[in-house]
Formats: C-alpha cells, sequence, structure tokens
C-alpha cells in the first residue's frame, strides 16, 4: 500500500502533465510558465512542509527516498500538480477556479493518503499555508509568464526561485549551519559581493533587455549594461563564486562550483553564442570580442548604452561629487551641471540613453558603473534592495537629501564629456 501511494503520488501528476501537453504543444513562453510554476511549488512547499513536520500539521511514515523527513517523490508530485497541471490548466481556466479545483482535490486525497501521509488535527493551517504561499504564488507568475506581463513582478519572483533552489534550500540541507558563527557571518559579508553582480545583471536583463534570466523567457534587446559591460556571463560568475565560498563550509558546494563553469563553459556558450548571434548579428558579434565570458575586465566595454549623471554645480556639497567622478575618466558618461538640465531636478540624476533613470544614492551606484570594476561593485552592492533605501535614509539625515526647489531649466555649466 505504501509503495501505491508513492507511485501514484508522484507518477499521477506527472502523467496528467504529459497529456496536456500531448493534447497541445506548447509555445516558449508556456514552458517558462511551467518550469517556473513547478520550480516555484518545488520549494515553497518544501518550506510548508518542513514547518508541518514541526508544527505537527501532518507527518510521514516513509523509508528510503525521504530527505529531511519528507518523501521526495510526494513532494515532486505535489509541485507538479500545482505547478505543472494547475499551470497548463490556465489555458482554458480561471485562476480562481485552477486554484478552487486543486484546493478541492488536495482536501479529498490528503486524508486518502494513509499510511505514508499521517494527518494531524491541524493540518487544514497547513493546507492553507500551502496554498497562500505554494499554489497562488506558483500560478500567478505561471499565468504572468505565459502572457508576458508584469516583467518586473516576474524577474523578482525568478530571483526567490533561483536563490531558495540554488543556494538556501542546499545550505539547509548540508551541514553549512553547524559551522561556527563566526565563520557563516564571514562568508556571508564575502557573498555580497557575488549576490551584488548576479542581482545588477538581472535587473539590467529586465530594465535593458525586456526579458529575465530564463532561456525560455529571454531579453528581446543585447544587454551590454552594467555588469555586462565587464563579463559576459556575470550570473554564472556570481554563482561560481558564490558556491567557491560555501565550498569553505561544506567541500560538497566546489561540486556546484564546477557543475556552474562546466555549464557556462559548455552548454550555454554554445547555445547562447548562436541565439545571440542569430538575434543581434554584429553587434553581438563585435560586443562577444571585446568581453571576456568569465575573467571581467577592469574598466567597461565602451560600447556600454551612454548616460548623463547630472549634479548641481552651485552645491557645495554636489560639485565635489561631480569632479571626483570626472576624475575618474568615466567611460560613455557625460557629467552634466543639473542647472542645465530642462525639467529641473531636486536629487542627483542619471539618466541613461536606453531609458534607465535613477536618483540620489541610486544615481551614483549607476554613475560608479562607468569607472572601473572596483567602483562597480561598491555601486552594485548598494543597489541591493533593502540596502539602496537605506543608505538613502541615511544620507538624507546626514544633510543629502532633496533641493527644496528643482533646479535646471536654465543655462547652466557642462563640466566634461567622456565618451
Amino acid at each position: 500500500m505504501t509503495a501505491l501511494v508513492r507511485a501514484v503520488g508522484l507518477f499521477g501528476p506527472v502523467l496528467a502533465v504529459m497529456v496536456m501537453l500531448r493534447h497541445r504543444t506548447p509555445g516558449r513562453r508556456e514552458i517558462a510558465a511551467l518550469i517556473l510554476g513547478c520550480g516555484w511549488n518545488l520549494l515553497a512547499l518544501a518550506g510548508v512542509n518542513a514547518v508541518a513536520l514541526r508544527a505537527g500539521w501532518w507527518s510521514y511514515a516513509a523509508e528510503g527516498g525521504v530527505v529531511a523527513g519528507v518523501p521526495v517523490d510526494l513532494l515532486l508530485g505535489w509541485a507538479v500538480l500545482w505547478g505543472g497541471v494547475g499551470v497548463l490548466a490556465l489555458r482554458r481556466s480561471s485562476l480562481f477556479l485552477v486554484a478552487a479545483l486543486a484546493v478541492w482535490f488536495d482536501l479529498a486525497v490528503m486524508p486518502m493518503g494513509e499510511p505514508v501521509v499521517r494527518l494531524g488535527d491541524t493540518w487544514l493551517i497547513g493546507e492553507t499555508a500551502a496554498v497562500t504561499v505554494a499554489l497562488v504564488p506558483g500560478l500567478l507568475l505561471g499565468r504572468w509568464t505565459a502572457e508576458g506581463r508584469r516583467l518586473m513582478t516576474r524577474v523578482a519572483m525568478q530571483g526567490v526561485l533561483a536563490m531558495g533552489l540554488m543556494v538556501v534550500l542546499p545550505v539547509a540541507l548540508s551541514g553549512v549551519p553547524a559551522r561556527p558563527g563566526w565563520t557563516l557571518g564571514l562568508v556571508v559579508q564575502l557573498s555580497t559581493v557575488p549576490a551584488a553582480l548576479v542581482a545588477a545583471a538581472v535587473g539590467e536583463f529586465a530594465r535593458t533587455g525586456g526579458g529575465t534570466p530564463l532561456p525560455y523567457d529571454p531579453p528581446v534587446r543585447l544587454v551590454t549594461s552594467g555588469p555586462y559591460a565587464y563579463v559576459r556571463n556575470p550570473m554564472q560568475t556570481g554563482m561560481t563564486a558564490a558556491y567557491l565560498l560555501l565550498g569553505v563550509l561544506e567541500p560538497r558546494f566546489l561540486a556546484g562550483a564546477v557543475v556552474a563553469v562546466a555549464y557556462g563553459a559548455g552548454l550555454a556558450a554554445w547555445h547562447e553564442d548562436a541565439q545571440l548571434r542569430g538575434l543581434h548579428g554584429e553587434a553581438w558579434t563585435r560586443y562577444r570580442s571585446a568581453v571576456r565570458p568569465w575573467l571581467p575586465r577592469r574598466r567597461p566595454h565602451a560600447g556600454t548604452p551612454a548616460a548623463v549623471v547630472w549634479i548641481a554645480g552651485g552645491c557645495d556639497r554636489c560639485a565635489p561629487v561631480a569632479g571626483w567622478i570626472v576624475r575618474r575618466a568615466p567611460v560613455a558618461l557625460t557629467v552634466r551641471a543639473a542647472e542645465s538640465h530642462p525639467t529641473g531636478l531636486r536629487r542627483m540624476t542619471y539618466e541613461r540613453s536606453d531609458g534607465v533613470r535613477a536618483e540620489g544614492v541610486a544615481a551614483w551606484a549607476h554613475a560608479a558603473g562607468h569607472l572601473h570594476l572596483g567602483w562597480a561593485l561598491a555601486g552594485w552592492i548598494l543597489l541591493l534592495p533593502g540596502l539602496r533605501h537605506f543608505t538613502q535614509l541615511c544620507a538624507d539625515t546626514f544633510g543629502a537629501g532633496p533641493a527644496l526647489t528643482p533646479v535646471g531649466s536654465a543655462a547652466g555649466t557642462r563640466y566634461r564629456r567622456q565618451g
């Protein structure tokens, strides 16, 4: 009976997905939606199950194929049911109906999971938690991906998913949490650099390229700005560096670094080169010849989109910043006095030719990306979620807040242009 429950729990949802895919061949976006829906549910349900075992919502009586007390086959089947069957069902049904049917099916089937699944008196609380953090967000991510909507939200959710599946979950299942606190703290601090590199690269994919890191939902424009002005594979470089740092605490993560390098230098390089050459032609060829895939440049690629940083020349605190940038000979960045801005500004402002715009601390962080790798890394760290807002709050507190009245729309001083 135990083997039958586990077999049905895994192969039932898998066969349902296969039948639905055979009925109608999915397009590229639908494949992306399917991958993300399953991935999101796998990560979220792993977390829910970890809490469930501690809270007594339910438990499992199984031997073999069990990780942290959870049968892997049942977890995968649950993720495929909600993230695969559920996302594909959105082809013809509303999100509300799909979610309602999924919950109804769960309520009917979970009590039948005996003797493998043992439900506690409060298992409905766990079911509610699973629906809230796994089912509904997974369906939304799948629908938005299939329809090409809510790009920044999708990118943010993909970032959470990638970090969870590639870092948080492996770390939680390893011996890393048991290491001494000082080593954990040191590795976490050092990991800020690869995290900033990856986050900045993902942001450029969305803002500049109009796409996501997932190969089935890629940017529509060639991205050569931000980290891509220094290295062609910033995401893979950042993840490899993160695994190398984790390898200091748990040698098994060194295997992850080897896999990341092998994937990036092999399959990804071959596939992406052919794809990008076909999409962007000579522009990709020039970029490829100027920027290395793994070893970053010291200075940014001159083909990065041109930008202007506007800084008030009549401000005692601001003018030195303009001079500091100019002395470092920025690449593809023009420094101009805010007094000459056509519409008026209240903060230091960065404007790039591809439409990217930032103010205050974020403007300095973007401008730093035009100097050299060291300052670019500092800028990307400042742009990390949460840190940017905290830094801006500190700057405002210490007197670097916005001007009381807009500066601009009048003749001003142009400091210097670096092309």
